[in-house]
């Protein structure tokens, strides 16, 4: 049995015409101990719902999720959940906001404990030096490293990952995936992560799920990034395998999304199939060259090389 499995998922609301409608409908897929997950497709198809689903934070309309071997019937300590927005009690420090969510796991413990336990993590997420600041005193890219830190605090058996870096910058974004990678490696932490950016998941994540439009959303199939862990955002691009999974990432998310929903793309399969884009044979690597004559270089321009 998978670390997580999920059967028959939906998720029904009532409509403004006192119809119900289904956001999501039949979703079914595990992951396995220690993959980092990560679900892509456009707004409205239900998405955070399933993560709120997995996190105890909303019932299914149908469906059942095993975690462990047992059933997710609410909220727990066994999964740590990462919003977009910080979440942190801004009267309380770094130290204090971490130390709140530690001491709910461990009551029993003093408070040097406690302490030491923070403190490793808050080292972990870079933050030394900050933990007696307070979020009015922080960057946002330190709101959320606070947030993180918070979440592996409490050594969850999965961590939830709701879109956490959307609201950042480009350059804050990359170097908190970066952390989150190190983190994971030295953890093996099991990660379930929703994002809308394509180099995320491919950069983080050893299977993209992608989804359907909504409403009716399902997981129309399973992508195994075949790239090798230890990947970084300044050497992925050198792969081949990178762009093969980009294009059929990018051609689902802007094509056959909406022939899929539409029907026009062929009945839906029970189970979604896992592919493997990255290993396709009949893609040629594109690669940079520099151009150049009597010495001189020009601009960079990408060619296929044969």
């Amino acid at each position: 049995m998978a670390f997580l499995d999920i059967n028959g998922l939906s998720k029904t609301y009532a409509g403004s015409d006192g119809k119900p409608f289904a956001v999501f409908e039949n979703v079914s897929f595990h992951i396995d101990k220690g993959e980092f997950v990560c679900i892509v497709g456009h707004s409205g198809c239900g998405k955070t719902s399933i993560l709120n689903v997995l996190a105890g934070l909303d019932q299914a309309s149908a469906g059942v999720v095993v975690m462990d071997q047992r059933e997710v019937a609410g909220p727990s300590l066994d999964r740590g959940v990462v919003f977009q927005g910080h979440a942190l009690m801004p009267w309380l420090s770094v130290m204090k906001n971490i130390a709140f969510a530690v001491k709910s796991r461990w009551p029993d413990w003093n408070r040097t404990q406690v302490t030491l336990h923070c403190q490793k993590y808050i080292d972990l997420v870079g933050l030394t030096g900050s933990e007696h600041k307070k979020p009015s005193a922080l960057s946002g890219g330190m709101k959320q490293r606070v947030g993180i830190a918070r979440a592996f605090a409490i050594q969850p058996k999965m961590l939830l990952l709701d879109e956490p870096f959307g609201a950042l910058d480009a350059l804050t974004r990359g170097v908190i995936q970066d952390e989150l990678l190190k983190i994971c490696a030295a953890t093996h932490q099991t990660v379930f992560m929703i994002t809308h950016d394509v180099d995320e998941a491919i950069l983080l994540a050893d299977k993209i799920m992608l989804m359907s439009n909504g409403p009716g959303a399902v997981i129309a199939e399973i992508v195994a990034n075949t790239m090798p862990r230890g990947r970084t955002r300044n050497g992925i691009h050198h792969d081949p395998q990178y762009y093969r999974i980009r294009n059929h990432l990018v051609d689902f998310l802007v094509n056959r999304s909406k022939l899929f929903q539409s029907g026009e793309g062929g009945d839906r399969p029970k189970q979604p199939p896992l592919v493997r884009p990255g290993l396709a044979i009949d893609a040629s690597p594109i690669q940079p060259r520099l151009h150049g004559a009597h010495g001189k270089v020009t601009p960079l321009v990408v060619s296929r090389k044969h």
